[in-house]
């Protein structure tokens, strides 16, 4: 992502301690005085040398040892060998006795239509660039789940079926993200040295397509912080180091102050966009669940896939003009699925409480996808029914005025009487924190406008049993 970059890297840390675990962080506070260290930092990076880091003060030990940094000119080293640490050894970038990158690494073939649960990592997972940040522990191996693809004996449910194939997330997709993580997370370390940077949300929770933006979650602490000051500042630090330092790799950075405030821009190389929160903790959680529910049943992904490229194609699919997120629409399709009378997914968080705790450690949460078997359903209905299904459940099903979607209790329940459910047009529970992830339709217009494509789409596909009537598949192909 950074080729040309010529910031220094921190010492590296002793061989026993060089573990890897990419969801592993020690629980950091970030005092006052803390910020305005890293503001320090920020404003001492010297791009004509090597940095050297200011440590900061979490306890009695810190997780990087800091010293004073040798200049480089070229490849030549011109410092003293007794300024660096004797325990810790540089690495070039691209050693031969790196272990490769390997991610997600079974992709799936459209030839005998099978996919698998890739594993989040290899088990000696260790990207070059990550060897210069504090020490992350050992993660196990994620054994692929083999699933069949359902069988379509319908034109819809083909074209369902073939859609996805196409437009699925490839590990190609997902390397480029990853990447981009890593080499992101050197240079915000270079302002929080104990900060983790986590990819979330649809590139790892199994509803990814090609075209999917990547989520950032930069984590501090495991504890919250205050999203309208202390993110917002952060966030500012952040966002001067990308236009000031970055800006040879990452174009239109901006930075949101939405009441989970982020930074967006674009990765020059992979022209992938991104969103970068700090401490929404709870985007790591949901993904692991999401991926959960993605790989328990055959007809989920392809389901919710095609659902997402509806909505979008009908502009009820962008919750910054005040439509469904794409996190909102997955927990549609699954709350869907669940209430069916004879229900395709069961209530994870019921069945499984102890995977699903929100007092399961953040390094922890990556466990429950490969521990959980898959789930049996007796309703052999086909995806062109389930799409059917779903298009008239929220049309003439639902009551929006007063019930709220619970994935977590895989039924609708009555809303809460309280300002955080009351007079919205919309009420998807959050299944951790409870909150409304539906809260951007706030006008009576865009809610209109979302009741009507539901009701218009499936009065069409009942008529036709066609997805271009209400999905124009070439342009949704080109999309991917």
């Amino acid at each position: 992502m950074f080729p040309n970059s010529i910031l220094g890297r921190p010492p590296f840390t002793p061989n026993h301690q060089q573990h890897n675990n990419f969801f592993a962080l020690s629980p950091t506070l970030y005092s006052h005085q803390q910020l305005i260290d890293a503001q320090y930092n920020f404003q001492n990076v010297d791009l004509s040398r090597a940095v050297t880091l200011q440590p900061l003060a979490y306890g009695a030990v810190s997780p990087i040892q800091t010293s004073t940094s040798p200049l480089f000119r070229g490849r030549k080293r011109i410092s003293d060998e007794k300024n660096f640490p004797l325990d810790g050894k540089r690495q070039r970038f691209h050693s031969p006795h790196q272990e490769p990158t390997i991610i997600n690494q079974i992709v799936p073939l459209s030839g005998d239509r099978r996919y698998s649960m890739p594993p989040l990592f290899h088990t000696h997972y260790v990207p070059d660039i990550v060897r210069c940040v504090p020490p992350l522990r050992e993660i196990p191996l994620l054994e692929p789940r083999e699933i069949t693809l359902p069988e379509a004996k319908d034109k819809l449910s083909q074209q369902i079926l073939e859609l996805f194939e196409t437009c699925q997330q490839q590990m190609s997709d997902l390397k480029k993200k990853e990447l981009c993580r890593a080499q992101l997370q050197r240079e915000i370390q270079l302002l929080f040295p104990q900060s983790r940077l986590f990819l979330v949300g649809s590139s790892l929770n199994g509803f990814g397509a090609r075209s999917s933006d990547g989520d950032l979650c930069l984590v501090v602490k495991e504890e919250p912080v205050n999203q309208k000051t202390e993110a917002r500042h952060i966030l500012t630090l952040v966002y001067k180091h990308f236009c000031t330092r970055l800006s040879g790799y990452i174009e239109r950075p901006q930075l949101i102050r939405a009441k989970v405030p982020i930074v967006k821009f674009r990765d020059k190389v992979s022209c992938v966009e991104f969103d970068l929160n700090v401490n929404n903790t709870v985007g790591i959680r949901n993904t692991f669940l999401l991926r959960t529910y993605a790989y328990l049943e055959n007809r989920v992904r392809p389901l919710v896939l095609v659902i997402k490229k509806w909505a979008n194609h009908h502009e009820i699919n962008d919750a910054s003009r005040g439509t469904l997120s794409s996190y909102s629409l997955v927990l549609m399709v699954l709350h869907y699925l669940q209430t069916l009378p004879e229900p395709i997914l069961p209530s994870l968080q019921k069945i499984y409480p102890e995977s699903f705790s929100t007092s399961v450690q953040l390094h922890l949460v990556h466990h429950a996808p490969c521990n959980i078997p898959p789930y049996l359903s007796k309703n052999e209905s086909s995806l062109g029914d389930l799409l059917l299904g779903f298009l008239k459940y929220y049309a003439t099903e639902f009551d929006w005025n007063t019930q709220m979607i619970s994935v977590r209790e895989a039924k609708a329940i009555p809303r809460p009487d309280d300002i955080e459910w009351r007079n919205k047009y919309i009420c998807v529970e959050e299944p951790f924190d409870g909150t409304n992830t539906a809260r951007a339709v706030h006008e009576k217009q865009k809610f209109d406008m979302i009741k009507d494509q539901f009701l218009k789409s499936w009065h069409r596909l009942k008529n036709k049993k066609d997805l271009n009537s209400v999905l124009p598949l070439r342009a949704a192909t080109l999309k991917r």
